[in-house]
């Protein structure tokens, strides 16, 4: 495939809101796309991304984690969370984490987005979340898209908040 098929496919996948076709393509366009062409491949992910949360949260229903789009999506909206928490957005990132955690009718992922809401929200960097709190062989070893395993001290933090709220 060359560059213009390329952009031909990205087109008619956005067309289609295909979050899921988009990141079939993203490993193509990492190939052939320079750095400019490369943001707006993802802007044009986020935009789907946002219009599928935005008609969600409109319709009163959870992503269901085993629809390819709805996975997508939430893939999508978990990396610009993380991409507003590495920039040290920590207000912005608690809040897209909180709204991720309600979102799906996955157990783990909610639960787990439960701690990087929380850990974003104490103000906790994402280099301390991902040094002290996650557990990155274990998350790596489970294959998720999302940090899924963490410490002991994930426990304590949740435990230090809840006691926090209750005050």
């Amino acid at each position: 495939m060359n560059k213009e098929d390329l952009k031909q496919k990205v087109l008619e996948a956005h067309q289609q809101a295909d979050v899921a076709g988009l990141y079939v393509l993203e490993k193509k366009a990492h190939e052939l796309f320079d750095e400019e062409m490369l943001h707006g491949f993802y802007t044009n992910i986020l935009d789907l991304a946002l219009e599928k949360l935005t008609e969600t949260l409109e319709a009163h229903r959870h992503m269901d984690m085993e629809n390819v789009q709805d996975f997508a999506t939430t893939r999508a909206l978990y990396e610009y969370a993380v991409e507003h928490y590495s920039a040290g957005e920590n207000k912005d990132a608690a809040a897209l984490f909180e709204v991720l955690a309600g979102l799906t009718n996955d157990e783990a992922f909610s639960s787990a987005l439960k701690l990087h809401w929380v850990a974003s929200d104490e103000g906790i960097s994402l280099e301390d979340f991902i040094e002290n709190i996650a557990d990155i062989e274990a998350t790596q070893t489970a294959g998720t898209f999302y940090i899924s395993a963490f410490t002991k001290k994930a426990q304590e933090l949740l435990d230090t908040s809840k006691q926090a709220e209750e005050s």
